[in-house]
């Protein structure tokens, strides 16, 4: 999933390590993008190699851009090659099982604007399902082992059910939304979803602050 959120994020613009580390977070949450140096340059390197980025150049690189007990060197920008673009069609059309968990659906969720409505559909329909299963997992659970848990355990489990039932309600609105055709909207508030309420869950990789 690097591989398909460095290719996407390379087609907006040509971008160092650090950038594109920076990026990721914004794009996908600090939850999904806890991306360290260690796992983004041995990646970098392999997409290099395969043709699907490019060396564009390199510039002075500022302290607070310089890892920890990294030597301060220069940024390399890595632009995104023919071939890389054909790649990164080809990863964001793919559906199955990787593309329903929680990273996996995070990281395809932040790209839909590029992927056609079809597999927009699979994915969210793809997900519903997952996200059942957990649901029906946790109420079993419940169900035949409440009593043997303490009220902190038993409330976590309560709380994992509760957002599992929230991004289900929250997935079949975009399911209704893609098979009429319609987006989401943004309203002026800045939130996502014409209908969203505080009951609906946030955007992948993001945390709902309580309001008073």
């Amino acid at each position: 999933m690097l591989e398909l959120a460095i290719l996407g994020l390379l087609q907006e613009a040509p971008m160092h390590g650090y950038e594109l580390r920076k990026e990721l977070t914004a794009k996908l949450g600090a939850i999904r993008a806890a991306i360290s140096y260690g796992s983004l340059y041995p990646t970098l390197r392999r997409l290099q190699a395969a043709g699907w980025i490019a060396e564009a150049a390199e510039t002075p690189a500022t302290a607070e851009e310089v890892p920890a007990l990294t030597s301060r060197r220069g940024r390399v920008v890595y632009t995104i090659t023919a071939e890389g673009k054909e790649r990164f069609a080809q990863l964001i059309a793919q559906t199955g099982p990787e593309t329903y968990g929680d990273t996996g659906f995070g990281v395809h969720f932040a790209f839909f604007s590029r992927t056609d409505r079809a597999t927009r559909l699979r994915i969210l329909e793809g997900r519903r399902r997952t996200i059942e299963e957990r649901r029906e997992g946790l109420r079993d659970m419940l169900g035949r082992a409440a009593e043997r848990l303490d009220a902190y355990t038993l409330e976590l489990q309560r709380h994992g059910l509760e957002a599992c039932e929230r991004e289900v309600r929250w997935l079949e609105e975009l399911i209704a939304n893609e098979r009429s055709g319609r987006a989401p909207t943004v309203p002026h508030d800045g939130t996502a979803g014409g209908r969203r309420d505080d009951n609906s869950p946030p955007p992948p990789g993001e945390t709902r602050t309580e309001r008073p």
